[in-house]
């Protein structure tokens, strides 16, 4: 976008001959004209200065300041100073040397113009290129190439010089390396070693190298100008196109002037045209401090830039925004904060300008660059709500405080045109509903998203150092405890509007309120709830709000979740839950199931275990596994659960106590299991009297409760026996009240319960060996005989059961209890003894225990002469055989019972016996061998022999045993003085010594 860069300024009007060439010194120019002199011009405002009696000197006097905005008078010319018009001149300002290019290469020293050098060699030369960093020169003469470095400051030595293929029309020192332009060709020259490679073709036109300050070059190829590094290589996007091929180019940052055959053309990255200054015949055009000369003729005109400010504030009136903001880098570094201010302003007007453009992207990365307050973008959206008691800054025409500073010659005109691209465009609309619509569409509120989320992370880091700045401050008074730091932020949390005291959090809660629902008018469901997770500062009010109206009920669960509003998110999730159970349901609660509270519970397990339990009510029937898993996943106590089950839902609390006892690796308490007990009797209880009020009852009938019921009586160590007996029906459940039977030791009872009730011998003699297993652990009298108490009920069927009922019902019964009465099959009144209601108060007592002696030795029926059952009694005595006292069985046994029908109890039992009697007789042999070889050894030890002669000594004084009398320790070898063994019986000279052997 073409703008005033450069203003045309006239400095020097007619020169008495034709420039050649031209260089600045401070404020002066040197010319170098056509008939060989020197004509040094000043600015008029400097020349009564310099001429003045006080200045004393008449040479050159150097000048810090740059060239001037004014016109230029004659100080001084020098005729004769070249032998014939000079080609080329510059002034090395480091080493205020001017270097000239006229019949030879010469030095002269500034500012009284001393000639300090001419290198009589470069006689000829048409073109050379300095290099004042490193004080090398470099020459083109005829086709050879020579290289001099400036030495001690007077002298020149001659380095290199190289042969070419043709006249060099142009060169530029590019590293160590010089840029040739030779024919139609560009080549790089190496300076030391004089290794060359060719570039490409300059076409058409004249090679031109054109050194940049990166130490790139500028090679002209037509009317294109290429971008090279120093060693030729192309890069990438360096490319400026002409209107034609230029004859010259100067670099004056930022821009580059090209010196056309009818105009002067300014340009810059990514150079597109930005000023043509109509300046005919121009023949040169050279680079200065501040500015670039040029030379039409005997006239010297100036190209001095607009105040880099004033050139601001064009492009930002026009809309080159990104020209601005390039130019705000050239800014002196004194005016950081005015440079900040102004690139803000732009910023924020480019952003502006991009937005209404449909560029809501670019827009906010404006907007971010700018620094301004969100609350100023957010303005822009008036579909996002926001906290009404914040502060929220409304867009307004951003004026540009400073511009006076650079607005000299401009403060009117562009002025007018600054206003006129303000932001008030942008609000005073014609059309304000597509505006609306604009603001509210998809891409305008991705963009704010994006922008919101890449601010948040400075925002919220502000937001976390006020609160622990506050905590700090409050702990270091008092106020607080270390316990609760975040106390007052998280309970007003929960009454729906955090109270914002600082900017930072007021910022912090403007921002994530926005961008919630940024992020879900664009469809970003994942992100909002990633957002609510962690740590935010969302407006609970306004959220809970939007959230509701929009049925985004995950994101609000979440963030009732994170500000601890566990009531509301379970009351919501249970309310979703029952919705989407329901036959009429929206399409927002199908996704919701009973599973998803229990995934609610789960981390509140340990914290509040009361709430877990209230709302784990609300799925137990659904999800009965899943619920009882929580409470052992989240350790909840037992006992609390069970309690609470008990009074709000006792038909689940078998199912817990169960998955407790299966799912517990130490198994559950004696408390717990007994009330898993219960439960299970009263559901069998119950089942039982169902079934025998439809006549359907059967002993052999097992339920999977009932199945339950036998295992837990079974397995568990202990338990209430009496209180379970009392509540066992009178005339059924023999099982149960044998398995409690058992647990007291009434052995003889429970085995009368499972022949003669259960009528399973099988289980009896399964009894009989869990019972005999045991002995080891509950080593009794009975447990080494239960096998005796078996034969005796089989042999003694009738005075078992006698026994059973005295033991079990005690006589005289009360008159309170009932006998009832039923007939035989041969009409013989009898009692049943299971139906008799005084069961019910019975006592019992371990001590009641039989001891398995039999009484009636051998006698084959009882007093009512009822038959015996000999056969299953034979059957046991050939199955436990090993197990069961021999002699005893036999006296219980029928005298009349056939010898045949023993055999295969007698067989083995004797065979066991006969081994076991010639076992111990080898045992016993051996044992008398053994005692045999000891007596034989002790007496080989105490045969021992001792030798005393003239050189024994004695182990404790060292001195000759000769007549003493002696002791002799057990080894047989160490011999002590009798006293001296005595007067140190209590130390030990030898191991394993003991009381010595007299001799």
């Amino acid at each position: 976008m073409v703008h005033s860069a450069y203003d045309l300024v006239e400095l020097v009007k007619g020169c008495n001959a034709k420039v050649e060439s031209l260089a600045t010194y401070g404020s002066k120019i040197l010319l170098g004209c056509s008939d060989g002199s020197l004509r040094i011009f000043v600015p008029t405002s400097a020349l009564s200065i310099a001429s003045s009696p006080s200045s004393g000197d008449e040479g050159l006097q150097p000048s810090d300041s740059d060239i001037k905005r004014e016109p230029y008078a004659l100080e001084r010319a020098m005729s004769g100073f070249w032998k014939r018009a000079p080609l080329a001149m510059e002034v090395c300002r480091s080493r205020d040397l001017l270097l000239s290019l006229s019949e030879w290469i010469a030095f002269h020293r500034l500012p009284n113009l001393e000639t300090v050098v001419a290198i009589a060699k470069t006689k000829g030369a048409n073109v050379y290129s300095w290099d004042d960093r490193r004080g090398f020169l470099c020459v083109g003469r005829q086709k050879r190439v020579g290289i001099y470095r400036l030495d001690g400051g007077r002298e020149f030595v001659e380095v290199k010089e190289f042969g070419v293929s043709d006249q060099v029309k142009s060169m530029a020192w590019c590293g160590e390396n010089i840029c040739l332009g030779i024919g139609k060709e560009y080549i790089i020259l190496n300076s030391t070693t004089g290794a060359s490679s060719k570039v490409f073709s300059s076409g058409r036109s004249i090679p031109l190298v054109v050194p940049l300050p990166s130490g790139e070059l500028i090679l002209g190829k037509d009317d294109v100008g290429v971008f090279v590094d120093q060693n030729g290589k192309l890069l990438q996007d360096g490319r400026i196109c002409w209107s034609e091929a230029p004859s010259s180019i100067v670099i004056h940052k930022p821009y580059g002037l090209a010196r056309l055959p009818r105009h002067i053309r300014s340009l810059d990255a990514p150079y597109p045209l930005v000023q043509t200054i109509v300046l005919r015949d121009v023949h040169l055009l050279q680079q200065s401090n501040n500015c670039a000369i040029a030379a039409v003729g005997s006239s010297i005109y100036g190209l001095l830039p607009v105040p880099v400010g004033a050139q601001i504030v064009q492009l930002t009136a026009s809309g080159n925004f990104v020209g601005a903001l390039a130019l705000c880098k050239l800014l002196p570094p004194e005016d950081s904060s005015l440079r900040a201010a102004k690139e803000a302003s732009i910023h924020i007007r480019y952003g502006h300008y991009l937005f209404d453009n449909g560029s809501y992207e670019e827009s906010m990365d404006q907007f971010l660059a700018s620094q301004v307050d969100i609350t100023y973008v957010l303005s822009l959206y008036p579909s996002i709500t926001l906290p009404k008691d914040l502060t929220i800054v409304e867009p307004e025409k951003f004026q540009e405080q400073t511009d006076a500073f650079y607005l000299s010659r401009f403060s009117s005109d562009v002025s007018d045109d600054m206003e006129s691209s303000l932001p008030s465009q942008f609000y005073e609309s014609d059309d304000k509903s597509a505006v609306e619509d604009k603001k509210t569409s998809y891409n305008a509120i991705m963009a704010l998203a994006k922008y919101l989320q890449r601010k948040r992370f400075s925002v919220i880091e502000r937001a976390t150092a006020e609160v622990t700045e506050e905590v700090v401050s409050d702990a270091v008074q008092g106020s607080i405890t270390t316990s609760e730091p975040y106390g007052s932020m998280s309970s007003s949390k929960k009454r729906g509007h955090p109270h914002i005291s600082s900017v930072g959090r007021e910022l912090a809660t403007i921002l994530d309120t926005a961008l919630i629902q940024a992020l879900l008018l664009t469809g970003q469901f994942l992100v909002a709830v990633d957002l609510v997770k962690g740590p935010n500062y969302c407006d609970l009010k306004i959220c809970e709000e939007i959230l509701k109206g929009r049925n985004d009920y995950e994101v609000l669960l979440e963030l009732y979740k994170y500000n601890g509003m566990h009531h509301e998110a379970l009351k919501l999730l249970h309310q979703l839950i029952e919705e989407s159970n329901s036959s009429i349901t929206s399409s927002e609660s199908q996704n919701f199931k009973p599973s998803m509270i229990i995934n609610y519970l789960k981390p509140l397990c340990t914290t509040d275990p009361m709430l877990v339990l209230e709302y784990s009510t609300l799925v137990l029937e659904k999800c009965p596994t899943e619920t009882m898993e929580l409470f052992l996943w989240g350790n909840v106590p037992a006992d609390l659960v069970n309690s609470y089950l008990k009074k709000h839902a006792p038909n689940l609390q078998s199912t817990y106590l169960e998955l407790m006892l299966s799912m517990s690796g130490n198994g559950i308490n004696t408390n717990l299991q007994s009330e898993l007990v219960q439960i299970y009797l009263s559901e069998v209880i119950d089942w039982y009297k169902d079934l025998k009020e439809k006549h359907n009852w059967d002993e052999k009938i097992y339920s999977s409760t009932r199945t339950k019921l036998l295992s837990l009586l079974d397995s568990m160590p202990s338990y209430n026996t009496d209180a379970l007996l009392k509540r066992l029906p009178s005339d059924a459940l023999y099982e149960e009240r044998a398995v409690l039977l058992g647990k007291i030791n009434q052995h003889q009872l429970a085995l009368s319960l499972y022949i003669h009730k259960l009528y399973l011998p099988d289980q009896a003699l399964t009894y009989c060996d869990r019972v005999y297993e045991m002995g080891p652990q509950q080593p009794s009298k009975f447990n080494s005989n239960i096998y005796l108490t078996l034969l005796q009920i089989y042999l003694n069927p009738q005075r078992s059961i006698k026994e059973f009922e005295q033991k079990t019902y005690p006589v005289p019964l009360q008159k309170s209890s009932f006998q009832k009465i039923t007939k035989g099959k041969g009409g013989r009144v009898t009692k049943k003894i299971a139906e008799i209601e005084g069961a019910e108060d019975m006592r019992i007592s371990p001590s009641s225990t039989d001891s398995g002696r039999s009484d009636v030795d051998g006698e084959e029926a009882n007093e009512e002469g009822g038959p015996i059952m000999l056969n299953e009694a034979l059957d046991l005595l050939s199955q436990r055989w090993d197990k069961i006292n021999g002699a005893q069985a036999l006296k219980l046994l029928p005298r009349d019972t056939k010898l045949q029908n023993l055999r295969s109890f007698l067989e083995p039992l004797l065979r066991k016996s006969s081994e076991g009697r010639r076992n111990y007789c080898v045992i016993k042999s051996l044992r008398y061998s053994e005692n045999l070889q000891v007596k034989e050894e002790l007496y080989k030890h105490r045969r021992t022999v001792v030798k005393i002669d003239g050189d024994s000594t004695c182990a404790l004084c060292h001195k000759k045993i000769g007549t003493s009398v002696f002791a002799v320790y057990p080894n047989g070898k160490t011999l002590v003085h009798f006293v001296c063994f005595r007067d140190s019986q209590t130390i030990k000279t030898v191991r394993g010594s003991g009381t010595p052997k007299l001799k």
